[in-house]
């Protein structure tokens, strides 16, 4: 039996606006923050990281990080995503601020952050 738009639990595909703004837990249900930007790799035609921002309080002081994409798991009836790691590992992963972003596109630091949420790199070494 097909199944319809009506009856599909998880979409195929999302618009970047439906996206940006999104809750981050993790699988204790602690807050990890929210989704502020999707950066694209136009070299491969996909979404690189998610940038989602945390710490700070009520949207002040806030941290960001480049999660990869592949580490964040839908959670659709919600509307949010899980990342399957502690606060502390969030915390101590590489972050920036809003007005210093590293060079996303560098794939060495892209490495490194793919290497610390345990996710192989999409692209060709």
């Amino acid at each position: 039996m097909a199944t319809t738009n009506k009856t599909r639990l998880r979409p195929h595909v999302l618009s970047a606006s439906t996206i940006t703004g999104d809750s981050v837990r993790n699988t204790a249900g602690e807050d990890l923050g929210k989704i502020e930007e999707l950066m694209l790799d136009l070299d491969h035609s996909r979404v690189a990281y998610a940038v989602i921002s945390f710490g700070g309080f009520l949207g002040l002081g806030d941290k960001l990080f480049a999660v990869p994409m592949e580490a964040l798991a839908l959670d659709a009836p919600n509307h949010q995503f899980i990342l399957n790691v502690s606060r502390q590992t969030l915390e101590d992963a590489p972050g920036f601020d809003k007005d210093s972003w590293p060079d996303v596109a560098d794939r060495e630091w892209g490495a490194s952050i793919y290497a610390h949420y345990g996710q192989e790199p999409y692209w060709p070494r």
